[in-house]
């Protein structure tokens, strides 16, 4: 009996010492969890994409479904089809992803350059509007494009431009890469104005000035000094909006569709829709492998380190540019540019909302019908006004549901991931969380969306089948959102001192207890700014969402696109402003009683994030 007991005592001992260590329990719970939400998704849809589907028998009669096969390849990359379901959205996806982030890039640095390091006249006003983009949905451009520049030979009907001047556009002007490049680009320049933003905050004037008093001339100070020390944001914003703009569904298949231009994203989107889940699988896993061998090339460009030292224990001085007599003539630009990306399309969306009927832009035209009214047969397929339309209603209610669960479940999840990290800091366990909490930033939305059908579409061990529950929505919105929250928990827990909760622990307090009375309170401007983000993210989301909604599950963006197929501008107008005013009132909520909101330049925990993540 003695022998046991003393073969007991190490195991005691070691049950003893893991308790008084809870983040190795926590952290294994969450590596296990997240691996299996992260990478059993991408082993299911490498399984299908090397195996049989029953869509595959119309082709191979012999197949049998389930055995191993390369026909999917074959079909994808060598077959007859192969052009058309391949090279010819390959190359437009290229295009339009170095198109977008070329321009995005230079928008945003140069504005980033002017409300950061001049004295230009409302640069915090001008601040704010530069970021509202990035809380509007990326196809509100799309829709008011369409309606400036719609023409009757695709778009069913006339656009402003032909109604009030008598001028058709062209197809290529109205529809295709041209369009598509530039409403995505003026986007999703906010991700390069927030992270040159924050780069050039840090940089101290007295280097440039130092290389100004040894006669560098300001070309070579620009290459020498200031260049790279923003390379690592310039990296980050290059990585961020390539990824994202190739993964984006919206307006590729607004713009895109109506003249068969096919983009990766609108392909995985045919394909699944068509119930040929091996092709789409195969399209999502080279997007997948674009977006590791991007981020791979900018780690390789950027150099070992991942950060230059620019604040010191010295004093530090940013002296803004004196812009002279420029400072009233680039009030104006920026004025003008903003009217154009924020105010105009939605004035334009709020002018389609209010017309009886389609394409007529008549003042005479104006109505509040399908905002009030009641269903009306003769006007368009019937439905009542949003505020009397029960379909709307549950939209809407579901996107609330998805927003407030999702942010809620992600900020506390990203907190844990965060404490589990920081406090388990160089073991094994917490590297491997670090990188789980960080793989989905390499899927884009549109192709996790799809990952997830292939395990989700049927039960996984004890894990029923959730396609068609609200339960996927939620779950997919949080893993996509978590290498953002996870970064934010990260940061807040590296600004906690240790000794406060170890203090807690001697005097016997619980750790539940002391995540709940220390940690979290400490922490909450970071979880608040998580669980804003993925607020934002959730309700304007379509490229994620879009493959897995059904009439149960609508919410908000997905209607909005059937009403667009429908081709209800209206309808599709009058949503598209509901949805931006719930997201602007959720901000200014949020802002009024936190004191931040993701524009405060003064707080910028979600921009922080975005910019960890990227690098």
């Amino acid at each position: 009996m003695t022998t046991a007991l003393t073969g007991r005592a190490p195991l005691v001992f070691a049950l003893r010492r893991l308790g008084s260590r809870p983040e190795i329990i926590l952290g294994a719970i969450l590596t296990l969890v997240l691996g299996f939400l992260v990478i059993t998704p991408l082993a299911e849809a490498l399984r299908d994409a090397f195996t049989y589907q029953p869509y595959d028998l119309a082709y191979r009669r012999d197949a049998e479904v389930g055995a191993f096969t390369l026909f999917h390849f074959e079909r994808i990359f060598t077959g007859q089809l192969s052009l058309a379901l391949f090279y010819r959205p390959f190359l437009n996806s290229l295009i339009v992803g170095v198109g977008v982030t070329a321009i995005a890039i230079v928008v945003g640095t140069a504005l980033a350059w002017l409300m950061i390091r001049t004295d230009l006249p409302g640069r915090s006003f001008f601040g704010f509007l530069a970021v509202v983009p990035y809380m509007m949905p990326s196809w509100v451009l799309a829709l008011a494009w369409l309606s400036l520049f719609r023409n009757s030979r695709y778009g069913g009907g006339e656009g402003m431009v032909t109604y009030f001047f008598d001028i058709e556009p062209p197809n290529w002007f109205s529809y295709g890469m041209l369009p598509i490049v530039i409403c995505l680009a003026l986007h999703y320049y906010a991700y390069a104005f927030l992270l040159m933003g924050g780069a050039m905050e840090s940089v101290d004037s007295e280097l440039e000035e130092a290389g100004a008093t040894s006669g560098i001339s300001k070309f070579r100070r620009l290459i020498l000094i200031t260049v790279p020390l923003l390379l690592p944001a310039l990296g980050s914003a290059i990585v961020m909006t390539f990824i994202r703009v190739l993964g984006t569904f919206g307006t590729p298949a607004l713009l895109g569709l109506p003249v068969r231009f096919f983009t990766f994203s609108t392909q995985i989107y045919a394909a699944l829709k068509s119930r040929n889940a091996g092709d789409g699988f195969v399209l999502a896993l080279v997007l997948v492998v674009m977006a590791i061998l991007f981020i791979q090339i900018n780690s390789r460009i950027v150099g070992v380190r991942k950060s230059f030292v620019t604040l010191t224990g010295k004093g530090f001085r940013r002296r803004p540019v004196r812009l002279g007599g420029w400072r009233w003539p680039l009030v104006g630009m920026v004025s003008l540019f903003m009217v154009i990306v924020v105010a105009f399309p939605l004035m334009i969306l709020a002018w389609e909302s209010l017309m009886l009927k389609a394409n007529d832009y008549s003042l005479g035209n104006l109505t509040l019908h399908f905002w009030i009214g009641g269903a009306t047969e003769s006007l368009q397929t019937g439905d009542p006004g949003i505020l009397n339309n029960p379909r709307i209603h549950e939209a809407l209610w579901n996107s609330l549901k998805l927003g407030i669960s999702a942010s809620i479940f992600n900020g506390l999840l990203g907190l844990l991931v965060g404490y589990a990290i920081v406090r388990g800091r160089g073991s094994l366990m917490a590297k491997a969380l670090e990188a789980i909490s960080f793989a989905p930033y390499i899927f884009p939305s549109i192709a996790l969306g799809a990952i997830y059908i292939g395990i989700f579409a049927q039960s996984y061990g004890p894990i029923p089948a959730l396609y068609g529950t609200f339960a996927l929505l939620i779950l997919i919105t949080v893993v996509k959102n978590l290498p953002f929250t996870a970064r934010t928990g990260v940061a807040a827990m590296h600004q906690i001192d240790k000794s406060l909760e170890e203090t807690a622990r001697v005097q016997g307090i619980g750790w539940f207890r002391r995540m709940w009375q220390i940690i979290l309170p400490m922490s909450r401007s970071g979880v608040v700014a998580g669980m804003l983000l993925t607020f934002i993210s959730a309700m304007r989301e379509l490229s994620l969402i879009v493959l897995l909604v059904t009439p149960t599950t609508m919410v908000l963006p997905g209607l909005i696109y059937g009403y667009q197929e429908q081709n209800q501008p209206q309808h599709s107008g009058a949503v598209s402003l509901l949805l931006v005013i719930i997201i602007f009132i959720v901000n200014g909520l949020v802002r009024l009683t936190t004191g931040q909101s993701f524009s405060s330049r003064k707080k910028p925990d979600a921009e922080r994030a975005e910019r960890a993540v990227a690098h």
